[in-house]
């Protein structure tokens, strides 16, 4: 299907066009904005003479008489220096929605050179509870996959869990000593799983902190574990299983599918460390310092300007992060094609990721045409301002926190919908209370941090995932009372400013999620989705849709709310937030 030409692209042309016959020779590019002073203002004339040694007011005036006004164009002003104040006709609007309309994808534009971005992104560990750490990850992550598959990029999931490393052998040991004491995967739901591994985990820990012996066993378990022992490779798949089960329970109450082939964990890539230490000294990127592997950086210093080092392996032989990362990078362009690797992780691991990144780009790994990006997130701050902990200090477990969401949810649900079952007020409560997480999330920037704040989450008033939900279920109870009279564009119609405001600002929403998806920013598509919700409800409160004075002007503003609903409703599913029909 062709793309949806939007009101800005089609005005955009009018004016390039204008701006060429003044400037034949010139570059021309009006540089359109929205703006609060006029629909649309171009700013680029400015520049424009400067390079052509001319008066911009002057110039700003014979391109305003080489534009041709009507169909799109209503009016043109010159404002200030040589800035074009853009007026556009009601027809335009109106006709141009009506395409977007028409679309199914309601004028995204699809990626020209699409390509295959693989995604890091909820990254819990094996055998232990996932907490409010774990949140923003996940969170973010699904939202960039919804966002960038809608554009057209083939997305691959990658969930690095911590899967490996010197607790394991505590684990197994504990499993060989104890046997039977871990509960079946396929026995268990995601509750008592993660009871069963705190359990064993609880008790292995005792035992290792009071027994020397034991701690000795299960250190040599470990190197069993790295060695691929039979036994010990199996009691650890078993805690693998147990916690995926966990796992899939706390991703499905926050509503995101997780799958199997996607959780590719730290384990993984154990096999490739040796030969990906082996190329990188071969390369002479990596050099032997004091017994270690490691990758030196001359912008990267430490305490006493002394150079900080990537350690690919440690002088005893043992490899750590940095060699499992590397390894992944490798696997992810030789065997999985990436064109984009986008690791979504905390921001306190900005700077290994840069040099892990470096590292890659020294061995050919990554190049212009393979790129990495760390989407460093901030911290989720409790009501203090500092990091989110139980009232005892302890870190929120995520389960605990979704589920408070819900409830909290059921409370605003039950108080304005009094119809509704109680079976209904839950399924409600979960799609609101579970939204209102990921959309405070989602509308802050990834690398600030934000305080969590329940009241004001699911709060009808002021920026919130429940006041968007609402505006959409106000839409459709609107729609259901039509009736028989159905949405139609009516372009002859002149419209009233909410209905321009409320048009002009869903002819963006194509360029809008192109954008967002473009500079990995889903807090550019919230803002947008407010704003729409924002602008629809001064349309309610001033345009009377249903007691409209004439057929054509209901039918138009039908046509009007249906469109918000829709862009509404695509919005928010690609940032992984439902929105319930009734409210």
């Amino acid at each position: 299907m062709a793309s949806v030409t939007s009101l800005t692209d089609l005005v955009n042309q009018r004016l390039t066009s204008a701006l060429s016959a003044s400037l034949p020779e010139a570059d021309a590019d009006p540089l359109l904005r929205r703006s609060d002073r006029a629909d649309f203002q171009a700013n680029g004339i400015l520049a424009l003479a400067k390079k052509a040694k001319a008066n911009p007011r002057e110039l700003a005036t014979q391109v305003v008489g080489n534009i041709v006004t009507g169909d799109v164009i209503k009016d043109v002003e010159v404002s200030g220096p040589g800035f074009l104040n853009v007026t556009v006709a009601d027809s335009a609007i109106t006709e141009t929605l009506a395409a977007r309309a028409a679309d199914d994808r309601l004028g995204v534009p699809l990626k020209a050179n699409a390509g295959i971005t693989v995604i890091d992104y909820a990254q819990p560990n094996v055998a232990k509870e996932m907490h409010v750490g774990h949140l923003r990850s996940a969170v973010i992550g699904d939202a960039l996959r919804g966002m960038l598959d809608f554009t057209g990029e083939k997305t691959i999931g990658r969930h690095h869990i911590g899967d490996w490393g010197t607790q394991f052998g505590m684990l197994i040991q504990h499993l060989i000593e104890n046997p039977g004491e871990l509960t079946p995967a396929s026995e268990v739901d995601g509750a008592e799983a993660m009871s069963n591994l705190n359990r064993v985990y609880k008790a292995s820990r005792a035992v290792f902190d009071s027994d020397d012996a034991f701690k000795e066993r299960a250190r040599k378990r470990v190197v069993a574990l790295q060695s691929g022992d039979k036994e010990t490779l199996e009691l650890w798949q078993q805690f693998v299983d147990e916690s995926k089960v966990y796992f899939y329970s706390v991703f499905e109450k926050l509503d995101m599918e997780i799958r199997d082939d996607e959780i590719v964990g730290e384990s993984a890539y154990n096999d490739g460390m040796p030969e990906t230490a082996r190329l990188l000294e071969e390369m002479g990127v990596a050099v032997r310092s004091e017994g270690a592997l490691v990758v030196f950086f001359d912008e990267i210093r430490g305490k006493d300007d002394q150079p900080v080092p990537l350690i690919v392996q440690k002088a005893d032989g043992g490899f750590g992060y940095a060699a499992s990362d590397l390894t992944a990078i490798r696997n992810r362009v030789t065997d999985l094609h990436a064109t984009s690797l986008l690791y979504v992780v905390d921001v306190r691991q900005s700077l290994h990721f840069k040099m892990v990144f470096e590292t890659a780009r020294r061995a050919g790994w990554l190049t212009d045409e393979v790129t990495a990006h760390n989407m460093g997130y901030g911290t989720v701050l409790g009501a203090d301002g500092k990091p989110f902990k139980t009232r005892e200090g302890e870190t929120v477990r995520l389960e605990d926190l979704l589920d408070e969401a819900v409830q909290r949810a059921a409370e605003v649900v039950r108080e304005k919908s009094q119809d509704l079952t109680e079976d209904e007020i839950q399924e409600r409560a979960a799609q609101v209370g579970i939204g209102a997480v990921k959309y405070a999330d989602l509308s802050t920037s990834p690398n600030r941090d934000y305080k969590f704040d329940l009241d004001q989450m699911v709060s009808l008033n002021g920026d919130t995932s429940v006041y968007l939900q609402y505006a959409y279920a106000r839409i459709q109870s609107i729609l259901r009372k039509a009736g028989e009279s159905k949405p139609a564009a009516h372009p002859e119609l002149e419209l009233a400013p909410a209905e321009r405001a409320l048009g002009l600002h869903l002819d963006g929403f194509g360029g809008t999620v192109f954008e967002a998806a473009a500079e990995y920013a889903p807090h550019k598509l919230a803002a947008y989705l407010y704003q729409l919700a924002s602008l629809y409800t001064t349309f309610y409160d001033q345009c009377p849709v249903l007691k409209a004075d004439t057929e054509e002007q209901k039918e138009n503003r039908l046509f009007l709310c249906d469109l918000t609903a829709r862009t509404l409703h695509q919005g928010m599913a690609l940032l992984g937030i439902r929105t319930p029909e009734r409210l």
